[in-house]
């Protein structure tokens, strides 16, 4: 049985300014490497937090079924939402707890959506510190963000 990881980053220039995400996802028996899969895209004008979710989003939406993975982020902003502060901002209807409303709520909703179908544990890493699959997410984020740049 393969462990499955996605790796996730999101990329901008300018924040806001033109944006990529890119995911890696890998399935593992163990240290090999079973089946790795890359996935990009992008925005003209978004925010790097924008970004960073759409990444998680497309990761678990891209899973044809349910399943246990592991997503290894950069972000912090991605892990504490999604594994802490999501729970009071449900309760708030989408509101802080300064009730001011969440910022890309539709991204929360969607990535609690998607997250809801499988089994997934949250994991960060420092970005930029040499991390190879980060460092491949980063590359992917940063192709997906290419189009838009001018």
């Amino acid at each position: 049985m393969a462990n499955l990881f996605a790796y996730t980053d999101g990329a901008c220039s300018g924040n806001p300014g033109p944006g990529g995400w890119g995911v890696l996802l890998i399935a593992r028996d163990g240290e090999t490497v079973v089946k790795e899969r890359a996935l990009k895209g992008g925005e003209q004008d978004t925010t790097n937090n924008r970004m960073e979710l759409m990444a998680a989003i497309t990761a678990l939406e891209s899973l044809s079924r349910a399943s246990a993975l592991t997503i290894v982020t950069d972000s912090s902003y991605v892990k504490d939402g999604i594994t802490k502060w999501i729970h009071g901002w449900k309760r708030n209807n989408w509101r802080t707890a300064a009730k001011k409303p969440v910022k890309n709520a539709e991204l929360w909703q969607r990535l609690d959506e998607a997250h809801a179908r499988h089994d997934v544990t949250w994991e960060w890493v420092k970005g930029h510190a040499g991390h190879p699959e980060n460092e491949r997410a980063d590359e992917l984020a940063r192709a997906g963000m290419a189009p838009f740049k001018s």
